[in-house]
């Protein structure tokens, strides 16, 4: 098929009216799939309603279909059409955190297509900080139900060139604003527990969640890979490059052995570093992704430099580590994932 390419660019000025939005709003009426861009990743949207328009996500990105999705909303009365019914605790999230990048994890109300929930009695929810985004939505009248639009496995989209690279001729539309701002996906509450569980860290960091709601856990699986995961979504390699990643928690000295040894077997080596550190490696490709100091940076660059690993034919990809506090977190969670939790540390 063809995909449609509507392009937003003043996004001070995009309404549900504007001429790009109302079309790409049609096409989710119809049952279609519809590219869009929130503040985190471009998420690959379709009726949460209908398991016609949902099993197209699935097939478009090569999901399992035990991997739940994310519904997105335009406004808080939405809710009340997708949630059963939640904790009075829950209001001062929203009003801290939405529209912004904290998912919720609540009883979910008949009328969703179950394969958006996966067949869980729990729906995941969100209201994207992005004008573009909300604009869709709002147009659409729909709760829209969207996972990154990626192909399953691969790096997330923080472009619209991304979403191409992915999923050209396989979706119908995308709408382009320019590239995201966060770089890595909402945070994931899940608050069916009497403790509220994260389940996914990303840029809402528990410490921000507590000031607001008292104690937060972590879930197990986050912070011991032999634990299972409560989210059946996190069991799954995400966010890889081509050639095989490993994670190494140790000095620039120690990374550049590491460098120099597959080099001396004629590897081709790839290096994800940061600003500070970038002269300091001899790898056939290096990748700046952010400044060390300033962690948000590499969150918001992390997948275009994963993405950039593919541009080369590499054979071994080495990535520095970063200190697992705030957003370092999620930006170690995601490269984990990515490294199939291969991980060297300096002794």
């Amino acid at each position: 098929m063809k995909t449609k390419h509507w392009i937003v660019d003043n996004l001070e000025h995009v309404t549900k009216n504007s001429p790009q939005i109302v079309q790409a709003a049609e096409l989710l009426k119809k049952n279609e799939l519809v590219a869009f861009p929130t503040e985190t990743v471009y998420g690959l949207g379709a009726n949460a309603k209908s398991d016609e328009a949902v099993a197209k996500i699935y097939s478009a990105k090569g999901r399992p279909s035990d991997n739940p999705l994310i519904i997105h909303i335009a406004k808080k009365e939405q809710l009340t059409e997708i949630v059963d019914s939640y904790p009075d605790w829950i209001d001062p999230l929203i009003d801290r955190f939405w529209p912004g990048p904290l998912t919720l994890v609540l009883p979910k109300k008949e009328g969703l297509s179950n394969l958006a929930t996966a067949g869980l009695s729990t729906v995941a929810v969100r209201m994207p900080d992005h004008p573009a985004a909300l604009a869709l939505i709002e147009a659409a009248n729909l709760p829209i139900a969207a996972p990154s639009a990626n192909l399953s496995g691969k790096p997330s989209p923080t472009s619209a060139k991304h979403v191409m690279d992915d999923l050209e001729g396989r979706i119908p539309g995308i709408v382009d604003a320019g590239p995201t701002g966060l770089g890595v996906e909402s945070t994931v509450l899940d608050c069916t527990e009497d403790i509220p569980v994260i389940l996914r860290p990303g840029s809402v960091t528990k410490q921000q969640l507590e000031e607001v709601i008292g104690s937060v856990r972590i879930d197990a699986a986050l912070l011991n890979q032999e634990e299972l995961p409560k989210a059946p979504g996190m069991k799954y390699t995400h966010y890889a490059p081509d050639a095989p990643l490993t994670i190494v928690d140790g000095s620039k000295e120690f990374i550049e052995q590491l460098i120099q040894k597959e080099k001396e077997k004629e590897k081709k080596v790839g290096v994800l570093t940061t600003e500070e550190n970038s002269r300091f490696y001899s790898a056939d490709k290096i990748v700046v992704c952010g400044k060390r100091s300033d962690l948000p940076t590499v969150a918001s660059a992390l997948y275009d430099s994963l993405r950039k690993f593919n541009e080369e034919q590499l054979d071994v990809l080495f990535s520095e580590a970063f200190p697992a506090e705030g957003v370092g977190q999620a930006i170690m969670n995601r490269l984990l994932k990515a490294a199939s939790h291969r991980i060297i540390k300096e002794r």
